[in-house]
């Protein structure tokens, strides 16, 4: 019972897990400067990146992206919040026929990359949500 249980986790189109925090900082450098001299993380121009094992596949290795974006870039938009969260999903695809199925605001087209697909979506609170694909 628990393998059928684990199969049809795996072929249902949802969130696995965070895929990145990004929010917006007068100053991105000063404030990837700041972290990384006071709490130690290991910061490049795009962030620092926190890789993790996933717990049910532990060979398969997680990574989680933290990122400060200059106040008002337009990454954000059409969000007015500060802040916006990636998440990590499996079957891009089936997720957004649903979410359009439910009425969600979907913004683009899926864009695929050589790390994983993206779409980007709206909550009911006005937040734009990245969602990717690794």
């Amino acid at each position: 019972m628990e393998d059928s249980k684990n199969q049809s986790d795996e072929t249902t189109p949802k969130v696995t897990g965070i895929g990145g925090i990004f929010f917006f900082s007068d100053n991105p450098q000063e404030t990837r400067e700041w972290y990384a001299k006071n709490l130690g993380l290991e910061v490049n121009e795009w962030g620092s990146t926190f890789e993790s094992r996933n717990s049910t596949k532990p060979d398969e290795i997680e990574s989680l992206q933290w990122s400060p974006f200059k106040k008002g870039d337009d990454y954000f938009s059409p969000s007015k919040k500060d802040f916006m969260i990636n998440y990590r999903v499996q079957h891009i695809e089936d997720l957004v026929s649903k979410l359009k199925e439910n009425g969600v605001t979907v913004l683009n087209d899926i864009a695929t990359y050589d790390y994983g697909k993206f779409v980007h979506i709206m909550d009911t609170e006005g937040n734009k949500i990245e969602l990717w694909e690794p």
